[in-house]
């Protein structure tokens, strides 16, 4: 199985969506992102059933990099919990996947 995953996280707006994902991206924790607008999101919060505008990001990077993402995406958030979780790409174009491997690394590591 690749190492390849696709990170799902939902944001406030266009804007804080744009922002965690060109910051993402020019830090190499993710190779690409794809923003899409128009997400209604219905969940309970607080103890209230809401329903929200959201404009949802699809990241792909590598499982072994999810920490530190995670982290990144919460100092640029504006949600006190966001979502951010992550699905195994369990098959994919062997030269997609080498791409996402080659454009992506650890906080800190060389190219």
């Amino acid at each position: 199985m690749s190492d390849a995953c696709t990170v799902y996280v939902t944001a406030a707006s266009r804007e804080e969506a744009l922002k965690i994902a060109r910051t993402v991206v020019e830090e190499r924790l993710a190779a690409c992102a794809n923003v899409i607008d128009g997400v209604t999101s219905i969940y309970h919060w607080q103890g209230e059933v809401e329903e929200e505008r959201e404009v949802a990001l699809l990241l792909k990077t590598r499982l072994s990099l999810f920490d530190a993402l995670e982290a990144r995406i919460r100092t640029l958030h504006s949600y006190a919990c966001p979502c951010i979780v992550a699905w195994p790409i369990v098959a994919g174009s062997p030269d997609y996947l080498a791409w996402i491997a080659a454009e992506t690394h650890a906080p800190g590591a060389m190219t």
